[in-house]
């Protein structure tokens, strides 16, 4: 009932859909990705673009080439963590991507406007046209894990990259808040109609710890994001306090050089996959 036959624009899962199955994108003909990997949210503020830069460096540590697709064209963060100022530049195969000082590949619209920031004041259908192009027209080298930070929410970009891309499994990030946590569910709500494997939550601001006494304090409240993984069958892969150091390296485009073990379990997760 309302059907309007277009699957693309639908996140409904029901019968007919399957029989007009939506073909993924080519990658670029020169280009090589293995692995790909979501990172999404159910609202603005909660961290994602700090845990797509942190997976993609510890996936870099660990011996893999990682890249990032940044698919958050209206709000792009990624170069600012990684500290990118260069222009990505074409060749005749393709857009060639913007290289880290350690070598993760990264395109993001910053890295092709003329003026970061420029805002993007685009319709939807022209933002989700764009990340399609950054797969298909961009010269992705030899790339084991590539990690796309989407925008916040369930809306036209990350339906076009659920349905366009090959996705292997997605990674939710959310804060303490209940408020936060309906929110969440609502994402993943949208990847089982999806049919893209839930690889594990990140809660970010989980807590501080006093550097003095060493006490963890729960600024926002009591966790329950437990509760969230066991109700999609998911697990949990970190739990970020709110540490000044690490929100400096994203602040200062040092994300690279960020030091603490809170993103191994979820590196570990994704290595399996």
């Amino acid at each position: 009932m309302g059907c309007t036959h277009n699957c693309e624009t639908c996140g409904e899962n029901c019968a007919s859909k399957g029989e007009n199955t939506i073909p993924k994108e080519a990658l670029n003909a020169h280009s090589s990705v293995k692995k790909v990997i979501g990172v999404v949210s159910g609202k603005g503020g909660v961290g994602k673009s700090l845990v797509t830069s942190a997976m993609a460096v510890m996936m870099n540590r660990r011996g893999y080439k990682s890249a990032v697709l940044d698919a958050d064209i209206t709000g792009p963060s990624i170069p600012k963590a990684f500290g990118l100022t260069d222009k990505c530049q074409g060749s005749e195969f393709g857009i060639l991507p913007v290289t880290t000082k350690t070598g993760i590949d990264v395109v993001s619209i910053n890295l092709l406007l003329e003026n970061e920031t420029d805002p993007v004041v685009w319709r939807g259908p022209v933002i989700a046209g764009t990340v399609k192009q950054f797969w298909t027209e961009v010269v992705w080298n030899d790339v084991d894990f590539m990690f796309i930070d989407m925008p916040p929410g369930t809306g036209d970009v990350p339906l076009t990259v659920f349905q366009s891309l090959p996705i292997d499994g997605i990674i939710v990030v959310a804060s303490v808040q209940e408020l936060v946590g309906m929110i969440v569910e609502k994402a993943a709500k949208m990847a089982k109609l999806m049919n893209v494997p839930i690889i594990g939550l990140v809660e970010n601001m989980s807590y501080f710890k006093c550097p003095d006494c060493g006490k963890e304090h729960k600024i926002f409240g009591d966790s329950h994001i437990e509760e969230i993984a066991a109700k999609y069958g998911t697990q949990v892969l970190a739990k970020l306090p709110i540490d000044p150091d690490l929100a400096k390296c994203t602040d200062t485009g040092t994300m690279e050089l960020f030091v603490g073990d809170y993103f191994e379990a979820a590196a570990d997760a994704v290595e399996k996959i």
